[in-house]
């Protein structure tokens, strides 16, 4: 029997290429949504990863119909992009409670199913901003910095217990978030990153499959950067 994947925010952009990565490779893959309609061909559940009911709800209902997940990607996000003058705490508060609150909820309530397992992988996705900083996107970068160190300390915590905790950090990536972006930007972005270009959210994906994968059981508490050189391993 294949093991159990669970997708936050897979239903579009880079968290939907991470569900179709994984299914590729044998996986059998639950999606979450906050609306709207699931991708086709994908289990999938309602979850909002703000509201602790919503997401032990979820985890409810995928253990009753499909069983205990084993691999847990945190990929759910939001952005609100400002000058750090104009940024609300509002602004500030809703991208840490969305992006960094979020995927302790997901984690902290996937550790139950895992510590039955015996084994099983915490995979969270961050962004190089998160070491690099961002101007405009304080709340962002501090979001996806706060991954790590939480990620590091799921390893320290569970490692015992065969599960593994890794921060996966993409650095620009064609999205439809990335695809509004006037040519001149693009451009400008593009010059920045050493290998002279975007990322495929396939080439994130297949990152995040391997890491799930049985070639990377001994890799735990590693941030791994997945942007053409932008961090320089940061």
């Amino acid at each position: 029997m294949s093991s159990l994947a669970l997708v936050t925010g897979g239903n579009r952009g880079i968290g939907l290429a991470i569900a179709q990565s994984l299914k590729n490779s044998g996986f059998d893959v639950v999606v979450t949504h906050r609306s709207g309609l699931a991708p086709e061909g994908f289990k999938s559940v309602i979850m909002d990863v703000t509201n602790t009911q919503s997401v032990d709800r979820a985890f409810d209902e995928i253990e009753k119909e499909w069983g205990l997940v084993e691999i847990v990607v945190a990929n759910a996000g939001i952005t609100k992009d400002g000058l750090v003058m104009r940024m609300s705490d509002e602004d500030f508060a809703s991208v840490i409670d969305a992006n960094l609150t979020g995927a302790f909820r997901v984690a902290r309530r996937a550790t139950k199913g895992l510590l039955k397992l015996k084994k099983g992988r915490l995979i969270f996705v961050g962004s190089v901003v998160g070491a690099l900083g961002s101007a405009g996107q304080v709340n962002y970068s501090s979001s996806k910095s706060g991954l790590v160190g939480m990620a590091r300390s799921f390893a320290r915590e569970l490692g015992s217990r065969g599960i593994t905790a890794n921060v996966i950090a993409p650095g620009f990536v064609e999205t439809d978030m990335t695809s509004t972006l006037d040519e001149k930007r693009r451009n400008e972005i593009a010059g920045s990153v050493p290998l002279g270009r975007f990322s495929s959210p396939e080439e994130i994906a297949d990152v995040v499959t391997f890491i799930a994968s049985p070639q990377a059981s001994y890799i735990s508490g590693a941030l791994i950067p997945v942007d053409g050189g932008l961090g320089m391993g940061h």
